[in-house]
């Protein structure tokens, strides 16, 4: 949500696409999932138009519900199930500057059709040993979609996240991220842990309109400005 808004106030028009079950995103932006009549499960299962709600806080969006959670044992036997989300998004791909899919932390078949359909992945990993492992079981899931489905999909940089400054395990993690990602991709400037970012969510805004002066806002402009030189 916050990258996207701060793309969409450098004048870009922008999409966001919930892939997660558990529909942080949605939430964030301020929609009870329950209530939705039509999300992005209907998409992938009904291959229905993708449901676009228009101009919230700037940006466009395409809900989840806890629907998703079914939709991986339903795809299981689909045909062509991988290329469901890129189907969807086809239709209205020239109508945005970016497209930014939210994709569920674990790499189930969610995340493939996630794969499948992006130009490039953004990585957000907490500055923790667990994590910072964890991020090559996604570079090889990228490298298997890249070999058989995919073969542009690119990094489009790694940003570590809840970073606590002057930590030993932060600090450790964020030095070996910056030596084995640095010369595949960009590693951007940490994203400090703070209690602002779930105060702003709680009150469905982005950070940039709730904190204003909070450091993270120059932050994810950085990432923002990374972003438009992939374009």
């Amino acid at each position: 949500m916050n990258v996207g808004y701060q793309l969409s106030r450098r004048g870009h028009k922008v999409l966001l696409v919930d892939m997660d079950p558990q529909a942080s995103l949605t939430v964030f932006m301020g929609l009870e999932p329950g209530d939705l009549e039509v999300t992005v499960y209907d998409s992938l299962i009904g291959q229905e138009s993708l449901p676009i709600l228009k101009n919230i806080h700037q940006m466009d969006m395409a809900p989840a519900n806890i629907d998703l959670s079914a939709a991986e044992m339903e795809l299981v036997s689909a045909i062509m199930r991988e290329l469901r989300l890129k189907k969807a998004i086809a239709p209205i791909v020239d109508n945005y500057d970016f497209i930014l899919i939210d994709s569920p932390p674990s790499l189930g078949i969610l995340s493939v059709l996630t794969l499948v359909a992006a130009t490039h992945v953004l990585v957000p990993i907490q500055t923790q040993y667990k994590s910072f492992k964890g991020t090559e079981l996604l570079l090889d899931s990228m490298a298997t979609v890249r070999a058989n489905a995919n073969k542009e999909l690119k990094l489009a940089g790694v940003i570590p996240n809840i970073f606590a400054a002057r930590t030993v395990q932060d600090e450790s993690t964020l030095e070996a991220l910056r030596q084995q990602m640095s010369a595949i991709t960009t590693v951007y400037s940490p994203i400090p842990r703070s209690t602002a970012f779930a105060d702003a969510s709680k009150e469905h805004l982005p950070l940039a309109d709730y904190n204003p002066k909070h450091p993270a806002v120059a932050i994810l402009d950085e990432i923002a400005k990374g972003l438009e030189q992939l374009v």
